[in-house]
């Protein structure tokens, strides 16, 4: 038995439920929920009431404690004034063929000095550029695939979303497919509207659009920037690069250089004369040449650092991105690199997420309507939902009916919806934003349906809307937690204590109120005060063992181990009732 667990926990390690384990707990005056963490003193209490041995766990090795990029740590820093200024990270998102690439080009050859521009930087994945003395990363990813794919993983890497739109062709599939990405991710939009020295470019058109998508750029009374662009003839790059510094500014991006390495992998593949090499990005910390460290679930140590711009270097600081020698194996983009300080922790905690992964464990955290209802506890849970239908109308008529619902610990959020059949593109949104996929009428494409399998990801298609709702009804009712409360049964008082053979002291009692049930909560009151609160362990009239006994009767009442009975003492006993929520 572990040092601490929870009251679910428990229950399951000792095949009872949990509604058992928190009724012995309230008999001791205990009131826990079932996600409530309890004492091994406390739980050997309950153990031993229920008659189940346990016995101390074997002492394992301790594995590191795995760090978490997470606000606790982030708010710990800021105040103890650790936190630097750092680049902010930039993607570039938008439809094919609107020129994304040729962006990223442009802005490369106005701030890189000729020569470092190609060759590492188209390997590396990411490209470091100068503005007024700052520096900007920007991801080179291939489209808001890769995007998505790596914050399904967790590598929520970005600062800003740049959305490429073309100012002759206006907003494509590909462009709103990229809106509900970034909006789904929360991380700021600025617009960069390219192609305007073509003779049939329409920049208000585009923009119209962009509005009915709910990009709102600050021309048309909106708060998304919006900068004219042309990759080919370099206008108004250096406007967007000051306007990237300008709003990534408000979300003032900042780290902590002096903590151990944290990166996340952006791209990762087999390099000849170096074996398997990784491009990351720092997000907190220092990597430094010669550090150990864990990336999925192997195990290395930083043989080589390179930049941007290929040359090598000993340390790389947040914000920035390297490429790294001395891996074991290929890493998946999105994993997370995590330096620790010795060889033999970077092997334990590498051995640890290995045997996660085995156990089924890696997804845990992925949601299903067969699970939701499993998850109870305390705080609010979002329910998001991708829904698709096979036309307009039904679509429409399917989000009325999800809207509906109201519930104190659900938030139900439409992360996206559509007409056609379930495709790759909305199971890679669903694994980035932990969603369900309903289907009306539709059917996932089978690489959709694959790559839903590979991820875990829940995808349920029906043909009548009310068994959509109905099942999303069940695992919300499922999700609240039982309560517990102790209705009033009877009252008796103590007589006189009667020595039994082989039991011990019971009490002789007389029923003054309502009837005393065997196996139900005692309360011994003595002056008014409690005393004592038990089980009712077995009830007797003269010689015969009985259920329960009516007010006005006489009765004498065992109480198991309690037998501190004095004259005049008052028993007061309680039915304890599971109500829901």
């Amino acid at each position: 038995m572990p040092a601490n667990l929870t009251v679910k926990s428990l229950a399951d390690a000792l095949g009872v439920s949990a509604a058992e384990v928190a009724k012995v707990l309230m008999q001791h005056r205990i009131l826990a929920t079932i996600n409530q963490s309890i004492d091994a003193g406390t739980a050997r209490l309950v153990a031993e009431q229920l008659e189940i041995e346990i016995a101390d766990a074997e002492p394992e090795v301790a594995a590191p404690v795995e760090r978490m990029l997470d606000r606790d740590q982030f708010q710990e820093d800021a105040d103890a004034g650790h936190l630097k200024p750092r680049p902010p990270v930039v993607t570039v998102l938008g439809h094919v063929d609107h020129g994304k690439t040729s962006l990223l080009d442009a802005i490369r050859e106005t701030r890189v000095a000729a020569g470092e521009a190609g060759g590492i930087t188209q390997r590396i994945g990411a490209s470091v550029v100068e503005r007024q003395g700052r520096k900007i990363t920007f991801i080179d990813t291939p489209g808001h695939e890769a995007f998505t794919a790596m914050r399904a993983r967790g590598a929520n890497i970005t600062d800003l979303a740049v959305l490429v739109v073309a100012a002759d062709d206006g907003v494509m599939p590909q462009t709103e497919e990229a809106i509900k990405h970034v909006r789904n991710a929360g991380v700021p939009l600025l617009v960069a509207l390219n192609k305007i020295d073509r003779d049939d470019a329409n920049p208000d058109r585009v923009k119209q659009q962009l509005a009915a998508h709910g990009v709102v750029v600050e021309d048309f009374g909106g708060d998304v920037v919006c900068v004219p662009v042309s990759a080919k003839t370099g206008a108004g790059i250096d406007h967007l690069l000051e306007m990237i510094l300008l709003v990534s500014d408000l979300g003032e991006p900042r780290a902590n250089p002096d903590r151990p390495g944290e990166a996340a992998v952006i791209d990762s593949h087999l390099q000849k004369g170096q074996g398997p090499v990784a491009s990351v990005l720092v997000q907190e910390g220092t990597l430094r040449v010669q550090d150990y460290f864990v990336v999925g679930a192997v195990a290395g140590r930083i043989r080589a650092l390179f930049d941007d711009r290929g040359q090598r270097t000993q340390e790389v600081t947040p914000g920035l991105p390297a490429l790294v020698t001395g891996l074991p194996e290929v890493a998946t983009a999105g994993d997370r690199l995590l330096v620790v300080e010795t060889e033999r922790g970077a092997r334990a905690l590498a051995e640890e997420r290995r045997l996660a992964l085995r156990s089924g464990k890696a997804d845990a955290n992925r949601v299903s309507l067969a699970e939701l209802s499993k998850q109870s506890g305390e705080g609010v849970r979002d329910l998001d939902l991708v829904v698709k239908a096979e036309s307009q109308g039904s679509l429409e008529a399917l989000r009325a009916a999800l809207l509906k619902f109201a519930d104190p610990l659900v938030r139900l959020r439409l992360v996206a919806d559509g007409v056609g059949p379930i495709s790759e593109a909305d199971v890679d949104l669903a694994a980035a934003a932990n969603a369900i996929v309903i289907g009306f009428n539709v059917r996932p494409d089978p690489g959709a349906k694959a790559l839903a399998d590979s991820h875990g990801i829940d995808v349920r298609t029906y043909d009548v809307v009310y068994q959509i709702t109905e099942d999303i009804d069940k695992a919300i009712r499922g999700l609240h937690e039982p309560t517990f409360e102790e209705v009033f049964e009877g009252r008796a008082e103590v007589k006189a204590r009667i020595r039994v053979p082989r039991v011990g002291v019971i009490a002789g009692s007389q029923v003054t109120e309502g009837k005393i049930t065997r196996g139900s909560l005692a309360v011994v009151l003595r002056d008014g005060k409690e005393i004592h609160r038990t089980q009712v362990a077995s009830l007797r009239r003269f010689k015969d063992d009985v259920r329960e006994v009516a007010q006005g009767y006489e009765c004498g009442i065992d109480l198991g181990d309690y037998q501190d009975f004095a004259e005049g003492d008052v028993l007061e006993c309680y039915v304890v009732q599971q109500r829901n929520r």
